[in-house]
């Protein structure tokens, strides 16, 4: 099984896409994972790791939601 962090600024207002990751990840790979953390940061920070390893970092890469949960699919199955 797998654990899964999404870390978002809080002051940049990264909740709804924060959220709008959780629910694209969990409908994808619901019986799949040991945990959803979302994880509240700042300095512009959206993150998203799975067994502590960065399949998605706003500084590197676009937003795409099918892209990062296609990302997290490498790590999951």
């Amino acid at each position: 099984m797998t654990d899964v962090e999404i870390t978002y600024c809080v002051p940049c207002g990264y909740l709804p896409r924060a959220e709008e990751l959780q629910h694209a990840i969990l409908t994808s790979f619901e019986g799949h994972l040991d945990s959803l953390t979302l994880r509240m940061g700042d300095h512009g920070v959206l993150r998203v790791t799975v067994d502590d390893e960065i399949v998605y970092d706003k500084a590197d890469d676009e937003y795409d939601v099918d892209a990062i949960v296609r990302a997290c699919r490498t790590h999951i199955f």
